[in-house]
């Protein structure tokens, strides 16, 4: 049986992460009219193919740097290294392919700093239309594609990091900790698990199987004591103590 994420929608738990919370580098792939990146106070880098901004998406930010390319076509410009960035915390919410998103995330950890953390968003679907492959047969509502797969994947080949499944209405959050940039495992086998896992279909994996291996954390409770999942990816002294909660 598939499960529905219920807990505080995912935009407003990031906008709550960041206006208690500081972070020296962030990155957000995926975009489009930069609401959700808005509200940060950190250094951000933002890419998304095709920006639709109308609003003001600099803020309080001491730096904006805005990529309209793919995010395949940004890691390979090598602006994160040319430029020393280290990053404390990034959301990837780009195409909703299981190997665009495994190939942001391999390029993403690579430019992580000590302690910080990646947040993969769409990763638990609560039904089978939702996650199609087929660009041409979009459902109307939601569309999570199959990312899902990003969650057994990890278990698999990076038993070393710390899935942590938020509730975030409703579709999840999952915050990825314990990061090391130099680990090249998911780069050497990159070929072979799109091979096996592209024909994979979730109700063919198993829907008990995939909601059993994992359990979701309430993001509310986590908001209420203060984001202690992000604490090592802040910069220290800044935005340590629980907040208040907004319905």
């Amino acid at each position: 049986m598939y499960l529905k994420a219920s807990g505080i929608l995912h935009y407003r738990f990031l906008r709550g992460l960041h206006e208690a919370c500081l972070f020296d580098w962030y990155l957000e792939v995926g975009c489009r009219s930069g609401e959700s990146f808005a509200p940060v106070r950190s250094k951000t880098i933002a890419v998304d193919p095709f920006f639709q901004a109308e609003i003001n998406i600099i803020g309080k930010k001491p730096a904006l740097h805005v990529f309209q390319q793919t995010s395949d076509d940004f890691f390979a410009s090598g602006f994160l290294a040319r430029n020393g960035i280290r990053l404390g915390l990034a959301f990837l919410d780009g195409m909703h392919l299981f190997e665009y998103l495994l190939r942001d995330f391999m390029h993403t950890e690579a430019a992580m700093a000590p302690g910080g953390v990646i947040l993969l968003h769409d990763c638990v679907p609560y039904g089978p239309g939702m996650t199609t492959r087929d660009l041409s047969r979009l459902p109307k509502g939601s569309w999570t594609g199959d990312v899902w797969k990003l969650i057994p994947i990890l278990q698999e080949y990076r038993p070393d990091l710390t899935l942590t499944v938020l509730d975030c209405r409703s579709t999840g959050l999952v915050a990825v900790s314990g990061l090391d940039p130099d680990n090249r495992v998911l780069a050497g086998a990159y070929d072979r698990i799109v091979a096996d896992w592209a024909g994979v279909e979730l109700e063919d994996y198993g829907v008990k199987r995939f909601f059993g291996s994992f359990e979701m954390v309430s993001a509310r409770a986590e908001k209420q004591a203060g984001y202690p999942l992000f604490r090592s990816a802040r910069i220290e002294g800044v935005g340590l103590e629980p907040v208040p909660v907004t319905p």
